[in-house]
């Protein structure tokens, strides 16, 4: 079922859900992954990655995600592991968009919702002459505005009672101009796999998408919602390393993703994903799906 075609203002979908908020998370989960799978939901022998991480949601409450979902707390899990040299410059974090005095930051930067994910919890500035400041605390306002309500998603970190705040850090930028996000899919630890993306920071219609194994070798699996790679991407000289950090950050959970960025030789930690994108995604070809869950060991 496309249901973008359907309800085709985001906004609209998310008044449907926040209206829905007062289903509980088990019959919602299941409505949720049929709609945008088109499947049934198997929870009792779950087989699938996707349905995995519904059962994740559902059943394994470590509170250790709570802080590691947050963009700024995130960063003292990542210090206590030994690896706060990868973090990126954070130029402070606000419960108030009038505590941002944007006369002290550098023309250029980034502004994320410590609590939020996806396009509109994240603003870049790459001109700080030319930005429309007013509208940057719009947002930021409507950030922490949010109220804690169970979204579709029913991720249970991101409405455990943290409040919403505002991060601001250092704009990324590579010498040839395309950013590139390595993403490792850790289980119990190990790095079974990655992917690579490209080409999607401005708009993520135009985002290129490969998974990579262990070595860095390009299998054949993509997300149906992304363009595949075109070819193989030439593999860093530091790609190892990325993987011993990815490995160090995912030990403490059965199933994490562990995203950096790699800016011209230089590894910058990107966040930590539980539940990618809600688990309500489909892979092509569909069997990646099952070779996925094989990996996820269900405490």
């Amino acid at each position: 079922m496309n249901y973008k075609k359907i309800i085709q203002k985001r906004s609209t979908r998310q008044k449907i859900l926040k209206f829905l908020s007062f289903i509980p998370d088990k019959p919602m989960i299941k409505t949720q992954y049929w709609i945008k799978t088109g499947r049934r939901l198997n929870l009792k022998n779950p087989q699938r990655y996707t349905e995995k991480l519904q059962w994740y949601k559902l059943n394994y409450k470590n509170p250790l995600m709570v802080q590691c979902v947050d963009k700024y707390d995130v960063r003292e899990y990542v210090n206590e592991h030994g690896l706060g040299h990868i973090l990126n410059e954070c130029y402070g974090v606000f419960e108030s968009s009038t505590d941002v005095d944007f006369d002290k930051l550098p023309n250029s930067f980034v502004i994320k919702d410590s609590l939020g994910g996806g396009g509109n919890s994240v603003i870049i500035c790459k001109d700080k002459s030319k930005a429309d400041l007013d509208s940057y605390r719009k947002s930021m306002d409507a950030w922490l505005n949010k109220k804690q309500i169970r979204a579709g998603g029913r991720e249970w970190p991101y409405y455990s009672g943290k409040k919403h705040r505002i991060v601001i850090e250092k704009y990324l930028e590579q010498e040839d101009g395309d950013l590139q996000d390595y993403k490792f899919f850790c289980f119990n630890g190990t790095v079974f796999c990655s992917y690579l993306m490209s080409d999607y920071r401005e708009n993520h219609e135009n985002g290129k998408l490969g998974f990579l194994d262990r070595d860095f070798n390009l299998l054949n699996a993509c997300r149906t919602d992304f363009k595949p790679l075109d070819e193989k991407p030439i593999m860093p000289k530091n790609y190892y390393k990325m993987v011993e950090y990815a490995e160090i950050l995912s030990e403490s959970f059965p199933h994490v993703r562990v995203d950096f960025y790699n800016i011209d030789g230089t590894i910058i930690f990107g966040e930590l994903t539980f539940f990618m994108a809600s688990g309500y995604l489909s892979f092509s070809p569909d069997s990646f799906d099952y070779e996925m869950g094989k990996q996820f060991v269900l405490p």
